[in-house]
């Protein structure tokens, strides 16, 4: 291989690695629809083990989002909750996600 063709290879690469770290908002929408249950709806609560509001993700950064996604996955944040939706899913999965929140509008948890 010439260098040309390993810059090219390379280029390529790193083009197909950062389309796939941005994630696909059309795809995180439909994989949302379990996060919406609980991040989607005003003034939503959780009960177990103590009572607290569910933080609203609409317009928040993708990067915090995949993040956090995958502290709960690894175990490193805990929600017996969110382990369990994060376990679920995929790299791709988490991008696309995250995509979609940080495109939609901002939200904010509702007062007590």
């Amino acid at each position: 291989m010439t260098k040309l063709q390993i810059s090219l290879l390379a280029a390529a690469l790193g083009l197909a690695t950062s389309a796939a770290a941005q994630g696909d908002p059309v795809a995180g929408k439909a994989r949302s629809i379990a996060c919406s249950g609980c991040h989607g709806i005003p003034g939503t609560r959780a009960a177990f083990p103590d009572v607290y509001s569910v933080p609203k993700i609409g317009g928040q950064q993708a990067q915090y989002i995949v993040s956090a996604l995958k502290s709960y996955k690894a175990g490193d944040r805990f929600s017996a909750t969110m382990k369990g939706q994060a376990s679920a899913l995929s790299d791709k999965d988490m991008a696309d996600v995250a995509a979609y929140y940080a495109g939609a509008p901002a939200q904010v948890a509702a007062k007590k």
